[in-house]
């Protein structure tokens, strides 16, 4: 009865928590590639510090993060926000977007992907 809600609770809020990870990682490599060509070429880039890289944007953040962004990154981004809220000030006062944004989607992993899973597995085994 609870079991096939849970289930795809738990497959949609991983697939939020991964897409939004990938991209945001996608981001910081290719920063990353333009940071060192620019190095080896010996001129200097301009970073802006990503507001992709917070797990719990505020509101300027956001506003920022929806002008450098498109509207399906935006969605992606928005419902992320809501799904690993509850893990943002795990790492928030860290110095690294990675660890700003890695550590609350491994929570939101392991909450969603596991924990939401194995409590459909066992609500399906107690009907």
């Amino acid at each position: 009865m609870f079991s096939t809600p849970l289930r795809y609770l738990s497959i949609l809020g991983s697939l939020v928590v991964l897409a939004s990870f990938g991209a945001f990682a996608t981001d910081q490599i290719r920063s990353g590639s333009r940071t060192s060509t620019a190095g080896i070429e010996g001129t200097q880039v301009v970073t802006v510090n990503d507001p992709a890289g917070y797990a719990d944007p505020t509101p300027a953040q956001e506003r920022l993060r929806e002008q450098l962004h498109g509207t399906v990154r935006e969605y992606i981004d928005d419902a992320d926000d809501v799904v690993i809220a509850p893990f943002a000030g795990i790492s928030s006062s860290s110095s690294s977007a990675w660890v700003r944004r890695g550590v609350p989607a491994l929570a939101g992993l392991l909450v969603y992907g596991f924990g939401l899973a194995f409590l459909a597995r066992y609500a399906a085994a107690r009907a």
